[in-house]
């Protein structure tokens, strides 16, 4: 089975991502194509280090989907996932006492 550059779409491929010698070493094409490998990082990634705390915390129990999201959005903007006062149970106050603080402060 001989398969075609995906770029040139004329030349054999050698190279990963499915691309031929010469569009693999051209400055800018290797990156238009996806890592083919399974062990290339995938996803928002994990970083080591001090990150800063989100602004707020999240009143959305663990575990839930909004959770996750709120987890997800962290992630992709670099800061630590977890606010000291996210919410640690359905109904825990907390967050809802900082958020609350929070609106007042903006309302005035």
């Amino acid at each position: 089975m001989n398969l075609i550059c995906k770029h040139c779409e004329t030349s054999k491929v050698n190279r990963p991502r499915g691309l031929c010698w010469g569009c693999y070493y051209t400055p800018g094409v290797k990156d238009m194509y996806p890592s083919t490998s399974k062990y290339a990082r995938r996803g928002v990634g994990n970083f080591s280090g001090n990150a800063p705390v989100a602004h707020l915390p999240t009143a959305h129990p663990p575990g839930t989907p909004e959770k996750m999201a709120v987890l997800e959005e962290r992630a992709k903007n670099r800061q630590a996932l977890w606010h000291p006062l996210d919410a640690q149970y359905p109904g825990d106050p907390r967050p809802l006492e900082v958020l609350q603080a929070q609106g007042e402060l903006l309302a005035a």
